[in-house]
């Protein structure tokens, strides 16, 4: 029995090498090499790769003609290895805050492949910006660091983390990485909540000013704002040839407007749900 165990055992060793080399790979831990897209998942400290990004692509977001050449450059200067300013880009609820960000990451790796990585941090997970930013570092690879709709309450004490980041900390941020946020309020706090700080606190002008200040870390500083009814219509007419929507523009536009009734808002947002709508009603894909 031990002889037969002796030839078994080599067979074996041989077997086991051989699934060995026909097994996959284990996933490396945090490769920013793996996708052009990732989000942060601070519990587990995991950057979780993105394959596809969901966005639109740039020439149809219409009516912000001016915001897109003005965060291209600053992003394209950023990729060539060139000085550019954190941004923050504040105003409206969907007029193209976030959508902008995601197809001007596309559009620069579009003209460069894997020239910018996109990694989103979610605002309840500023606090862990130090630990994410020592890994982007350690990666090498130029990276735009997202946070959507980000802002700060009354007693939230996690906007030292970003304030410390941008620009005050002794480290502030890597030279591969920029800082791109949106928000409905451009200094990052509600009204009240600043009248209330002024109110109660024992120097007023200190207490609101530290948290006002952040706002002037973003060097650049881009404003959204309701549109028109004729940028709306554009928006549609892009979007219906974009996807091949065979519809009368008469009808299309009437529709347009009474979708625009029902939900209360005109926007860049409410156009693309329009679209949706329309898309399914004709039998129309819109990836």
């Amino acid at each position: 029995m031990s002889e037969d165990m002796n030839k078994l055992v080599p067979l074996l060793e041989r077997i086991a090498s051989a699934l060995e080399r026909l097994a996959p790979p284990a996933p490396r831990q945090n490769d920013l090499s793996l996708a052009d897209a990732f989000v942060w998942h601070a519990d587990t400290g995991y950057l979780h790769p993105v394959k596809n990004v969901n966005h639109i692509e740039i020439d149809l977001l219409q009516g912000i003609e001016q915001q897109k050449q003005i965060l291209y450059n600053n992003t394209k200067r950023f990729a060539d290895g060139l000085p550019a300013n954190n941004a923050l880009l504040w105003g409206a609820r969907g007029t193209g805050k976030s959508s902008i960000v995601k197809a001007m990451h596309a559009k620069i790796n579009a003209e460069n492949p894997g020239a910018l990585a996109l990694v989103e941090i979610h605002r309840e997970d500023i606090p862990t910006l130090p630990t994410l930013l020592h890994i982007l570092q350690d990666s090498g690879r130029k990276t735009v660091l997202f946070c959507d709709d980000l802002s700060f309450d009354l007693h939230d004490e996690s906007y030292k983390s970003l304030k410390a980041v941008l620009e005050g900390g002794i480290e502030g941020r890597p030279d591969n990485v920029i800082f791109y946020a949106t928000s409905n309020r451009r200094h990052l706090m509600a009204r009240d909540m600043i009248e209330n700080e002024r109110s109660t606190a024992i120097n007023p002008s200190e207490a609101v000013e530290e948290k006002v200040s952040l706002s002037d870390r973003f060097g650049l500083w881009l404003g959204f704002h309701n549109i028109t009814q004729d940028v709306y219509f554009a928006i549609i007419e892009a979007y219906a040839k974009e996807f091949g929507i065979d519809m009368p523009q008469e009808t299309l536009l009437a529709r347009a407007k009474e979708w625009t009734v029902t939900r209360g808002s005109r926007s860049g947002r409410v156009a693309w749900q329009f679209i949706q709508e329309i898309a399914g009603e004709t039998g129309k894909n819109l990836r």
